[in-house]
């Protein structure tokens, strides 16, 4: 059997240091003591990791002091969370949405721009990038730091070196493109990591943190067509390939239509917006003017009891619910979320999708997961590419380097969730 390799010392120290940090951002201001309580590290080392800390700036001291239990009082400790900045930039259709955030998720800084690039012109597309990434860059204030960069888009995406998008058809990329390798290459001297993600599974990663009851969740969200994520234990599951999360594509009907994805029959054929639009004859509305007019326009015709439009929810609905029967029998999750136009037609599609999974309530009601509307909206995947990007540097703080002079007096971070 072989035998596993231990930790080095220095691997061992920064994971020490992102317990540490993690502590104090969940549930500070605290001190020493409690920290070496509750990590089960020795106060000696405490003192070390959190010095270490304060010398990256990324902790610091209250003024009052803490009294009670034994030895001199300590001052309580809270995240300097200005110190360490993260950059989340989605890339849609149409536009680029970027998002400058703090260690704590405020942001401080937020832009959106059309990029206007072409249809498989991946080149195009990592020079718009770039140049948002060099302005929400220049955001960053003078002592603080641009610790991660995190791109959010549709299509499934390899967790290697290169941070490479395995395809993306919304896109016109049929083969892979290495878009985090091609983005840092525009960036000489960021000096931190370019992350790529998909943008459901950013998505699905806002709601679970939205949600703080819920121990895992599967995000199906409906855009310019049907893509999601899973969550576990606040941790993307993307899989072995970086496919796992794409319920667009769960085979429903054997005999249905053929998909883009080379089956049969998929969901996002059946619930999909363009499939639910042109059934319910809006298909030139979806066209002229887009999915948010057109599913405007669907909700206006289900409020008025329209046949059409009743009957494409309804195939929507029943497709939804042979989905959702595959996926909670796979996963067990607590919460199967519904977003994007999912969310403004559940209200119709809730009852349908409920009605599918009776039989299995029957026989088994306490595995049946929640089916509920997503509560983010449009800033869901941002907010998720930020969250991704503030678990890391929690995680691995020595990303931050030691503060040169006198860090900017900044806001300090209440308790944040980890």
């Amino acid at each position: 059997m072989e035998r596993k390799q231990p930790e080095d010392a220095a691997a061992v120290r920064r994971r020490n240091l992102g317990s540490v940090l993690r502590h104090i951002a969940e549930h500070g201001p605290c001190a020493r003591t409690e920290i070496a309580a509750a990590t089960g590290l020795a106060h000696g080392s405490v003192t070390a990791l959190v010095a270490d800390l304060i010398d990256r700036g990324l902790v610091g001291e209250d003024d009052a002091q803490r009294s009670g239990g034994r030895g001199r009082p300590g001052r309580p400790l809270r995240v300097l969370a200005r110190r360490a900045m993260s950059l989340a930039v989605q890339i849609t259709s149409e536009e680029l949405r970027a998002v400058l955030a703090d260690l704590a998720g405020e942001v401080v800084w937020r832009d959106a721009v059309a990029h206007r690039c072409a249809t498989g012109d991946p080149d195009a597309m990592a020079d718009a990038v770039a140049a948002v990434v060099r302005r929400g860059g220049a955001a960053v204030r003078a002592g603080d730091v641009l610790v991660r960069v995190v791109i959010a888009m549709a299509g499934p995406v390899r967790d290697d070196q290169a941070q490479t998008v395995v395809v993306a058809p919304d896109f016109g990329w049929m083969r892979p493109v290495r878009l985090g390798e091609m983005v840092s290459r525009r960036l000489p001297g960021i000096g931190c990591p370019v992350d790529v993600i998909n943008d459901g599974n950013a998505a699905a990663l806002a709601e679970f943190h939205a949600r703080p009851a819920t121990r895992g969740l599967v995000l199906i969200e409906a855009g310019t067509g049907i893509g999601g994520g899973i969550v576990v234990d606040g941790r993307i599951w993307a899989g072995g390939h970086g496919v796992a999360g794409e319920p667009g594509h769960v085979p429903v009907a054997w005999d249905g239509p053929d998909c883009v994805c080379g089956a049969r029959g998929c969901l996002v054929c059946f619930a999909g917006p363009e499939a639910v639009l042109t059934a319910a004859g809006l298909g030139e509305v979806l066209r002229r003017e887009g999915v948010r007019v057109a599913s405007d326009r669907l909700v206006g015709a289900l409020e008025n009891g329209e046949a059409a439009a009743v009957a494409a929810v309804g195939r929507a609905g029943r497709a939804l619910g042979a989905a959702v029967l595959s996926i909670s029998a796979l996963l067990d999750v607590d919460e199967i979320v519904l977003g994007g136009t999912l969310a403004q037609w559940f209200p119709w599609l809730g009852p349908i999708v409920a009605e599918a999974l009776a039989g299995r309530r029957r026989l088994a009601p306490a595995m049946e997961p929640a089916i509920v509307p997503a509560v983010l909206g449009a800033d869901a995947m941002v907010a998720g590419a930020i969250e991704f990007a503030r678990h890391a540097v929690l995680s691995d703080p020595a990303v931050v380097p030691v503060a040169r002079g006198p860090v900017p007096p900044g806001r300090a971070a209440a308790a944040v969730p980890g």
